[in-house]
Formats: structure tokens, sequence, C-alpha cells
């Protein structure tokens, strides 16, 4: 019975957390102006060309882009199993269609979601720029915009679609990452 009560807590509480990233993830505040975009990186397929996810990241910022901002931050540096940058790669994508180069700055140094906005923030502040639309995967907008507060960037966000069969795993994961996220800010 003990097992079988932890068991059922432990799933109780998956379920919250999952829960908690699909409300936030429905509940962002409305897409302001901005005068750059920062796009947050994602994996690169082992053939150099972006993800999936990578790539509806990219998609989006290019419509906000169309309609929008004056600069594309492209964020990311090349992760163990990754033959090139993130930054580099999504530059390029960017680029091929249609993106004029002095358009698009890649930031190649950053490993991780708040590494991405501390690099992209100095690039701002280099370019006198102060307000981000940021484009990343619908169920990671409302924790970057979080991590864009503690870091000093008035931010939007933008969600691109992420896949429906890896809801569970993505909004688990994600939960995950809030935790981390709140047991940092508790030490800053």
């Amino acid at each position: 019975m003990g097992m079988a009560l932890l068991a059922a807590i432990g799933l109780a509480c998956a379920a919250a957390l999952m829960g908690f990233v699909y409300y936030m993830e429905t509940h962002l505040p409305p897409i302001g102006d901005s005068d750059v975009i920062i796009v947050l990186g994602a994996q690169v397929k082992p053939d150099g060309t972006p993800s999936v996810a990578l790539e509806r990241r990219l998609t989006a910022a290019l419509e906000s882009y169309q309609s929008d901002a004056q600069l594309i931050i492209v964020c990311g540096a090349k992760g163990g199993n990754e033959p090139r940058a993130e930054g580099d790669v999504m530059r390029d994508w960017l680029i091929a269609r249609g993106v004029p180069e002095g358009d698009v700055v890649a930031e190649t140094a950053s490993f991780n979601t708040r590494e991405n906005l501390t690099y992209a923030k100095a690039i701002m502040e280099h370019r006198g720029l102060s307000n981000a639309l940021v484009v990343t995967s619908d169920y990671h907008v409302a924790r970057s915009l979080k991590l864009c507060e503690q870091v000093g960037i008035s931010a939007v966000g933008k969600g691109s679609p992420s896949k429906p069969e890896y809801f569970i795993k993505n909004h688990f994961r994600e939960g995950l990452s809030w935790i981390k996220l709140w047991l940092e800010s508790a030490r800053l």
C-alpha cells in the first residue's frame, strides 16, 4: 500500500507540474512592439540542418521579422553531437530565406537558455536595442520570459508549435526546468 500511495503522489505531482507549464504557455502576455527578435537555440541534426523544433522556431521568427523587428539574434553554441553551432545554422537558414545578412547576428557561445539571453542582452545593449520578442517552442516561452526578467531584458514571447506527440515529454521536462529555475532564484 505504501508504494502505491507514493506512486499516486508522484503521478499527481507530475500532472500538476505539467498542468502548470500548460497554463503558463496558454496565458502569455500579448505580443507588443519589439526592435529585436531573439531566437533560442535547439538541436541541429547530424547533417547540419535544423531539427523540426528549431525549424519551427525559425519559421515563427521569420513571420515576425517580416512584419515587426529590425534585427534577429539567433542563439546557440555547438553541442557535443552537432556538426555546427546552432546560431550559425539558424543564421544561414534565415539568410537563405531572404533575411539580409546585416539583419541577423549569430550568438554561438551559449549552452542554455539563461546564457542565450545573457549574451543576447549584450548584443542588444551594444546596438542600442531595448525591446525583444523571444521566439522559442510554445511550452518554453513562459520560462524564457521569466529568465528575461532575471537578466534584465524587456521582452514578450512568441511560441512555435511543438509536435503533439511530444506533449507529455516536453511539458514534464519543462516542469523540471521550472523547478530548477525556482531553486536557482532562491539562491540569487
